[in-house]
């Protein structure tokens, strides 16, 4: 069990190196980036294989972490915590989902057969319907932090 939710934050973690850095941040935002991708996406992991939440609901709550964590680090590190948890949310989009969306959508589009063009509408409504719900989920809880604490979110974080 341990060992799975390590393996997925570990290639979460390759994932978010490889995002942060073409932003050109130090290597200290860099190594921040990784971490919250690991307990990020680890964290979404096992609440969507341990405790049975579906995924959205699961991603919202990582996505949340992600962001209390980013502000945390922030005033830590002294750089905008966009700078990290930009990179560490961009292993959790929904790449999958979007990619049977679109299948779907283009096999319904060439099936005459009534019956199959049925199946693969609902294939196209549930994967649309299940990439916006985690798109927002990652969108809603990596920004409720920031409005939560406005005064932490946006206070000078650099060293003059």
């Amino acid at each position: 069990m341990i060992h799975l939710i390590l393996i997925d934050g570990s290639l979460a973690a390759i994932a978010a190196i490889g995002f942060a850095v073409i932003s050109n941040p130090s290597r200290k935002a860099i190594a921040v980036s990784a971490l919250l991708a690991a307990i990020g996406h680890g964290l979404r992991f096992a609440l969507i294989h341990y405790a049975m939440l579906d995924i959205s609901m699961a991603t919202f709550v990582a996505a949340s972490c992600i962001g209390l964590l980013s502000i945390l680090f922030a005033r830590i590190i002294h750089c905008p915590a966009e700078v990290f948890s930009f990179p560490s949310l961009l292993p959790m989009i929904p790449g999958l989902f979007a990619y049977r969306t679109i299948l779907g959508l283009i096999k319904f589009m060439r099936t005459a057969d009534v019956i199959k063009s049925q199946g693969f509408m609902l294939d196209f409504v549930h994967n649309g319907l299940t990439t916006l719900f985690i798109l927002f989920a990652l969108v809603v809880g990596v920004s409720l932090p920031v409005l939560f604490f406005p005064k932490t979110s946006f206070s000078v974080t650099r060293k003059y």
